[in-house]
């Protein structure tokens, strides 16, 4: 599915990095060695998936000898694509609970020297407060993974219910990209536009609806979805 002449699915975790950065710069000229290098993916990934979106019709490629660029012409239907070929339950989610009404500025404080973002309704209520709910979903990716979330418990004297629980502690399917182009939103570190759409479209109760709605409000302040 989607996968370029390297095997590798263009909706995979490396791989979007590329998706990522060109949706952030819709209207720039591409070359491949803007997606290598320090924090970048290796050149064949980059040309691989290149050769996978142009397949696709999501970039037109120019050819110019060296000064040969690609340009994204459908975003639309790439990110509608991207939401075909992932959900949120990739995802490996630990659930606990907290009677604590101040949870959520607890965990950012905790939280505020680590790596970590929010996301789902708890991220994009923090700009449209549309979904009433007492469940935080965060994202937290530690090298330490059990250390880690074994101190973040204790400090915040979360609970391990049977079933249930209103604490969602996310170790990330997108492990290396879901960081990209987080923000700061009322003190707390969101996720980005593009990372709350994918995560909200195919999530129940009420996440295509909430998607939706946040991709209208960012419209009709004249920002655009992709962008953080």
């Amino acid at each position: 599915m989607n996968k370029p002449k390297n095997g590798k699915n263009i909706f995979a975790d490396k791989a979007t990095f590329i998706l990522r950065k060109m949706l952030s710069n819709p209207g720039r000229k591409w070359v491949t060695r803007d997606f290598t290098g320090e924090n970048g993916v290796s050149l064949g990934m980059a040309q691989g998936v290149l050769e996978g979106m142009s397949k696709k019709g999501y970039i037109e490629r120019v050819k110019k000898g060296p000064d040969s660029f690609a340009l994204l012409t459908n975003t639309r239907e790439l990110v509608q694509d991207w939401t075909k070929a992932y959900n949120f339950e990739l995802n490996d989610a630990h659930t606990y609970y907290s009677p604590d009404k101040n949870i959520m500025s607890k965990l950012k404080d905790y939280l505020k020297d680590k790596e970590y973002c929010l996301t789902l309704h708890s991220g994009a209520n923090l700009m449209t407060s549309y979904v009433v709910t007492d469940n935080v979903h965060v994202y937290f990716s530690p090298a330490n993974w059990k250390k880690e979330l074994l101190d973040l418990r204790q400090q915040l004297d979360l609970k391990e219910l049977v079933r249930g629980g209103n604490i969602h502690i996310i170790r990330p399917f997108y492990k290396n990209s879901v960081y990209f182009n987080t923000q700061t939103i009322k003190g707390y570190r969101v996720a980005s536009n593009l990372q709350l759409y994918l995560d909200l479209y195919q999530f129940k109760p009420r996440g295509r609806e909430h998607a939706e709605y946040l991709e209208n409000q960012l419209k009709e302040k004249g920002k655009n979805l992709y962008e953080s």
